[in-house]
């Protein structure tokens, strides 16, 4: 069993950024001492490894990140969630002028437009 503290340092997070995830998650329920201290089993350490990587590595919301552990939402492994979002029409057009712009750089044409 971890303190708090020990789980922050472990995750290299601050203990209030814990904290606020216990009331965002309810997943994470932390064990408590007579005294009110928290602490987390290695389960909660898997779980918050997991919040970690949606939130901070992919670029998730909470509320995509709540419905991905709540086994509500399938998320693109190799993308972000904000990403695979949006695949309107003017995203995809976007897209495609940014790899014409990268094509015509790569060919040594940045100057010329589409």
């Amino acid at each position: 069993m971890y303190r708090i503290g020990e789980a922050a340092e472990l995750l290299n997070l601050k203990t209030y950024v814990l904290r606020f995830w216990e009331t965002e998650f309810p997943q994470l329920a932390p064990l408590r001492t007579d005294h009110g201290q928290r602490l987390y089993s290695e389960e909660h350490i898997t779980l918050l490894r997991r919040i970690k990587q949606l939130l901070h590595e992919q670029g998730m919301t909470i509320d995509g990140a709540r419905r991905v552990l709540s086994g509500s939402a399938v998320v693109d492994q190799s993308l972000p969630e904000r990403v695979v979002a949006v695949p309107d029409k003017a995203f995809i057009g976007l897209l495609k002028q940014e790899l014409s712009a990268l094509r015509r750089i790569l060919a040594g044409h940045p100057e010329e437009r589409s």
